[in-house]
This record gives C-alpha cells, structure tokens and sequence, in this order.
C-alpha cells in the first residue's frame, strides 16, 4: 500500500497547494488573522477529504474514527498577540551634512513586534552586542549609549560559548539606555550561516521581547551597517568586516561612536487574535502499537502584510505544509496504514516562538511518552535539489535507510540538532526528532519575494518521496 502511495504523490498537485496558500487570498497567513483561520479551514477541508480523521484533545487513537471532538473543527487554539506595522515606515541615517532616507525591503525592515517609534539618536555600535563577565565580554563598557541608537551584529563571535537571543540583547540596551536599535548579519559569516546561504538583506522578523523590555528597532542591510561604519572620507569601506574579524578572535572591546545620526518613524498596533493548529490521524493497524503516534508536522504560518509589503511565504513554509498533505493524502487514499498511528498537525505561529508547537506539548492529544518520533519539514521549495536532514535521538543511519529505499540516499545531507523548528520543543520532550529541509540558499527567506514562482515541483517531489518513507519506517519499526 505504502508503494500505492508513493506512486500517487504529484508535485503538480504541491505546487497547486503552495501557489494557493501563498496568493493574496490568504494574505501572508500572520499568526492570529482571520487569513490564519481561512488557511487552517483550508488545511482541515483538505485533511478531511483526503479521507483522515481530525483529531482532538480527547483524542483516541485506537478508534478508526475521531470521538467526541473538543473542538468541532479538529483545531488546537489559543490567544496570541497580532503585531502589525502600519504601511510607510521611516528610517533615515545622517551625518552633520547630509540626510538620506533608507528604503524599506532593501535597506531596513522595522522588527515585527516593535513598538511604534519617534527616535532620533546618535548610532552606537556595540560589536554583536553582549555581556558577559564570565568569559570577558562586555561590549557596552567604556562608551556611552544613553539616549543612542545602538547598532548590534546579529548572532555572536565565533569564540563565544555562551547562548545569546535577539532579546537578550535589546534588554541589555534598553539597561544601558538606548532609545532605540539596528541590528544586521556581519559581512563575515558563520559555516551555518554560509551553508543556509544567508545574505545581507534584511529580514521579517519578530523579536520577542517581553513587553517590559521591548524597544523599537530594525533590521537593516549589511551594506548600509558597512556604510554607517565607514570613515567619512569612505577611506576604510571594509571597516565592519575588520571589527567583526576582530570580535570573532578575542573579547577585545570593538565598539565605537559612528558618527552618525538616526531617525526611527513608524507605528505598530497590535490586537489580540486566535492562533489555530489543525490535527488529522491515520489510525495504526497494530493493536499492540496503535496506541503509540508518529507526529508529522509543518508550520504554515508566516508574517501576513506588514509595513506595506505582502510576506507570501511560499518557501516558508507553504512548500512544507503542502508536502505534508500530499503524504497525508497519498497515505490515506491508499490505505497505507502503519502499526502506529500517524498524527499530521498543521502549526501556527512558529514565527512567533515556535508557540503552535509548543502549545502541542503542554496540550497534547496523547500522552509524550507515547510519541514515538516527531518529523517536521520546513523550506522544501527552493535550493541545490538536496536535502538537508537534522537527526536527534536517533542514529544518523536511520534516516539514511530511509533514503536509500526510495533511491534518495545519494541527495541527503544529514546532520545532528538543528537549533530552530516546531521539531525542538519535541526534541526538549524528550521524543526523537528528524527535520527535513531543502539543501542550498533560500535567497527569499523572510522576505517578500518568497512567491510561488520561486517554487521547484522537482524539490517538493523528492521531499515528499523522502518523508513518506520516513514515515512508512518509523511507523512500523520494532
């Protein structure tokens, strides 16, 4: 049956499902929108057509048939915040001569869940932006950046040990008195970063930070940090990739008063609104295993219309959820059911903290001890043709075996923990995990030009083919 399935999948029918789900008609899908609701309704017509259960929070899975739902829909919901920046926002960078508005997508993005701003500083840079006295870091100490706005590289220099969020660092800004940030990708980057080719372009982005410590700020382009930085005879253009060479090697202090002025204007508003997961089972045929779940999961939220500029999310993740139905589908319409019961979730609101994900492991539809691996695919529509597979809890050669069976094995690059996804809250549960995304740059990540023409039906065939035999596997295993 399983073969019936693997036959059945069409990347025709993918890139249909990725061209719907990232169209106007669903609006960039913002966690908590009515677009949110109308895709997860979408996602469970879908589910229930190709002939699976929705399942709930009484879920039983040795039942053939979804019991006394909780929820009439087969969702898993809670209340989230809905940030939204209003269309034209402002950033302009100046010196003692000349002014020069920046333009919004190329040059800056305002963070997602910024406050609204009205700041005007002198702009500070303070190397990537850390403190920590055990390993002899402090890039605030002798400079003053009361009343600035600070400029911070993201992620952290090469020698550091330590764990550093994006709102750990806008804290320590907020104590040291700025008024207000600008955060970019060094021109030197890390061998993660090189592999999932990162640009300097700026990104959508949410910071979340607590509300007691948020300040506004954005993300901008390595280029125009590069110009901030440079002398003001331009004599030293390569200013930023010489600090940065230098943070990456010691703790020494880095950090300087660039000269330059900046002004932040935009307004943000946020309401309150319903994230929704969809859930749909395929029951095990094992009476002695079909109490245990095989969870396959893909987050299909993504930024919705923020600033002005539509966010599509066809990559990210339209292309991850769009394989998860077809392998729902292809599974349930040819009877392909395992010994364990294959339990598909549609995640909200990764984007915003993986907070669908882990909503799923304080509520989840049966008991964690009885889950006996977590797949999750995210980004399978673009890149080199490969894919790039995280493995946690299980030997790498597991997922290689499923490769090899549908002659795959040659186009998989496997590696341990991948440090983002609705897979890690599964994997801090405890649950063995395996994260499948497509090899190579994703150029459109996070931004607008992330549209469905981008879209390679060969990428999404082989993902598919790849995670239904995964799924075929860990679902009849000993």
């Amino acid at each position: 049956a399983w073969l019936r399935a693997l036959d059945s999948l069409s990347s025709e029918r993918m890139l249909a499902d990725v061209t719907t789900l990232s169209s106007p008609a669903f609006n960039g899908r913002q966690t908590g929108t009515a677009d949110d609701a109308s895709s997860a309704k979408w996602i469970a017509d879908r589910f229930l057509a190709s002939g699976l259960s929705l399942a709930s929070a009484r879920f039983d899975p040795t039942s053939p048939t979804a019991p006394d739902l909780e929820y009439a829909t087969g969702l898993m919901t809670t209340v989230v915040a809905v940030p939204k920046i209003a269309p034209d926002p402002l950033l302009r960078i100046s010196t003692a001569s000349d002014s020069l508005t920046q333009q919004l997508g190329t040059d800056y993005l305002p963070i997602l869940d910024s406050p609204s701003a009205e700041v005007r500083g002198p702009i500070v840079f303070v190397g990537y932006g850390i403190v920590d006295a055990t390993q002899g870091i402090d890039d605030y100490a002798g400079i003053d950046t009361t009343n600035a706005i600070i400029l911070f590289l993201r992620g952290k220099p090469t020698h550091y040990k330590g764990t550093i969020s994006h709102a750990d660092k806008v804290r320590l800004a907020r104590q040291k008195g700025a008024l207000g940030y600008l955060t970019a990708t060094g021109p030197v980057l890390s061998s993660y970063e090189a592999r999932r080719g990162v640009t300097g372009e700026p990104s959508a982005f949410y910071g979340l930070s607590p509300p007691s410590e948020i300040l506004p700020g954005a993300w901008i382009s390595t280029t125009l940090a590069e110009e901030i930085l440079a002398a003001p005879d331009h004599a030293q253009p390569s200013r930023l990739h010489e600090l940065q060479e230098k943070l990456n090697r010691s703790p020494a202090i880095q950090s300087v008063n660039t000269g330059r002025y900046g002004s932040l204007d935009w307004q943000t508003r946020s309401e309150e609104g319903v994230l929704m997961n969809v859930l749909a089972f395929l029951p095990g045929n094992d009476p002695q295993k079909t109490h245990e779940i095989l969870v396959i999961g893909a987050h299909r939220d993504h930024f919705g219309r923020q600033a002005g500029l539509l966010f599509p999310g066809a990559d990210d993740n339209a292309s991850g959820t769009a394989v998860m139905v077809e392998v729902a589908r292809a599974m349930a319409q040819a009877g392909a059911r395992g010994k364990r019961t294959v339990l598909f979730v549609s995640f909200s609101g990764e984007e915003q903290g993986l907070v669908g994900s882990r909503l799923y492991l304080e509520r989840p539809v049966a008991p964690i001890g009885s889950t006996k691996a977590m797949i999750n695919i995210d980004h399978a529509g673009i890149g080199n043709g490969r894919l790039t597979i995280g493995v946690t809890g299980f030997e790498k050669s597991v997922a290689l075996e499923a490769g090899q069976t549908v002659g795959l094995a040659e186009k998989l690059d496997l590696f341990g923990f991948f440090p983002g996804g609705d897979h890690v809250p599964f994997k801090e549960a405890g649950v063995s995990t395996v994260t499948i995304v497509s090899g190579g740059i994703h150029p459109n990540f996070h931004r607008p030009s992330d549209r469905a023409d981008t879209i390679s039906p060969d990428l999404l065939q082989t993902a598919a083919r790849y995670m239904l035999a995964l799924a075929w596997q860990l679902a009849n295993a000993q």
